[in-house]
């Protein structure tokens, strides 16, 4: 049996990053296995710089883990923000501030794009929209149900957000997406499963446990309580 843990929305919090590899290594009990990030690293809580360098280093994963990070669409606006470039009212009024402020910007005075180095936008950049094995599809948002994996727009998979207690995977596949946030979440049905508890605000992440060898959702719930957001 090897497991698979998925990590949906973190936004900015670092804590509830490093308390879920705590609480996964517990879970794991010395076995390795994989660890799948569902996108959405940075924006709106403090720590964006701090959970892409963790992301980006090897050295922050057990010996004999897999590690597979995708892209969140709050990734896309950035690289979107900074590359095109686009005016960054978009990006920043959609958390891009914190993370900005995470990279040493100023809170006050001129944007300055500059304070995000290259080889992190380039990783961003990289990363892949989805992730898919014998039994699911991992993705940041979601997939069309109508239209071949090879073959899905880049605007589903970060963007779509599914109508509620819709109950769609693809084909024989069970969708494990999050994008979608549900206070009270996660949200499970027989197709999919929706990890996003609005985790940055909460102060609640739960990762999902998947077996490789068991198809359909998760089979087991790995919960991670930390401190809510501050609000002004």
């Amino acid at each position: 049996m090897s497991l698979i843990y998925a990590i949906a929305d973190l936004h900015g919090r670092m804590d509830m990053l490093l308390k879920s590899y705590e609480q996964i290594a517990v879970r794991a009990n010395g076995a390795p296995g994989a660890i799948i990030h569902l996108g959405d690293y940075i924006d709106r809580g403090p720590d964006s710089r701090q959970i892409i360098e963790f992301l980006m280093s090897p050295a922050t994963l057990p010996p004999g883990w897999r590690r597979i990070v995708l892209k969140g669409n709050h990734e896309d606006m950035m690289v979107e923000t900074l590359r095109k470039p686009l005016h960054p009212g978009w990006w920043i009024g959609n958390g891009g501030a914190a993370t900005l402020i995470s990279y040493g910007h100023l809170r006050d005075g001129d944007y300055d794009p500059g304070v995000i180095p290259t080889a992190h936008l380039d990783w961003i950049d990289r990363l892949p929209l989805m992730h898919v094995d014998k039994h699911r599809v991992f993705v940041h948002a979601g997939v069309d149900p109508a239209i071949p994996l090879d073959e899905q727009k880049e605007q589903v998979l970060l963007w779509w957000l599914y109508p509620d207690r819709t109950d769609i995977g693809h084909g024989d596949r069970h969708v494990v997406h999050g994008h979608h946030q549900f206070a009270d979440g996660p949200k499970c049905f027989h197709h999919r499963t929706n990890l996003d508890t609005f985790a940055w605000y909460t102060g609640r992440l739960v990762v999902g446990v998947f077996d490789d060898d068991v198809a359909g959702g998760p089979v087991d719930f790995i919960e991670i309580l930390c401190a809510p957001a501050q609000t002004p």
